[in-house]
């Protein structure tokens, strides 16, 4: 027996083989995860934990505070220098191909006596890296103690303004503002923040660094 089908059941049919294909791979679409968006931090001591454990340091903090929709790595190393740092950079832009970039350097340069002028080379010569490589950069700078001198320190200050004047660059000022003149937030060293110090430094790098991402998470 021959079935007769309708007209239009024969063009269902037609119309459901012809989309079938596609259905995996709009589940496939649906469910696929967003990749984390890459966050490098790029600082001295202030950003490796110096002196406590590294979970503890504010870097880790935020990593905990963000989740899994931002993947941080920490290029971070006690000592460093912005000659030091700008020196490493290349290579990890390269390898690990960052959205955004947090520099924090330039404090031991200021220890050190360093020319402001030199300090200022080297950051400019990361920013245009960072930025060569398609990555958002945040700058973050630091206060020389008073006993450098009013001159170098007032200089030393004015390298990160300029900078992030320039450039147009998502600035904070002071990394260790609230921070820094509290003995009970210090360790024995007189230089480096402790523990409990941590949660502040985070809110300070929060407070600059949200607007940020969901600016850019808007955007998207």
């Amino acid at each position: 027996m021959i079935i007769q089908w309708p007209k239009g059941a024969w063009l269902f049919l037609c119309s459901l083989l012809l989309i079938m294909p596609l259905i995996p791979t709009l589940a496939l679409a649906e469910t696929t995860p967003t990749p984390p968006k890459t966050i490098l931090i790029w600082g001295d001591s202030l950003s490796a934990a110096y002196g406590i454990p590294v979970e503890k340091g504010w870097v880790n903090l935020l990593q905990e505070k963000l989740g899994t929709s931002f993947k941080l790595v920490n290029g971070s190393i006690s000592g460093e220098t912005t000659s030091g740092g700008l020196t490493r950079l290349p290579e990890a832009l390269s390898t690990h191909k960052p959205d955004y970039v947090l520099l924090e350097l330039g404090a031991n340069d200021g220890l050190r006596g360093q020319p402001t002028t030199e300090m200022q080379a080297n950051l400019e010569k990361m920013i245009q890296l960072s930025q060569a490589a398609n990555a958002k950069v945040i700058l973050i700078g630091i206060y020389m103690p008073a006993n450098y001198g009013s001159v170098y320190t007032k200089r030393f200050a004015q390298v990160y303004q300029d900078l992030a004047k320039q450039y147009e660059l998502t600035f904070m000022p002071f990394l260790l503002e609230g921070v820094a003149l509290n003995p009970d937030l210090i360790q024995a060293d007189g230089l480096h923040p402790n523990e409990k110090a941590q949660t502040i430094i985070l809110e300070n790098v929060w407070k600059t660094l949200e607007p940020v991402l969901s600016h850019a998470t808007a955007s998207h």
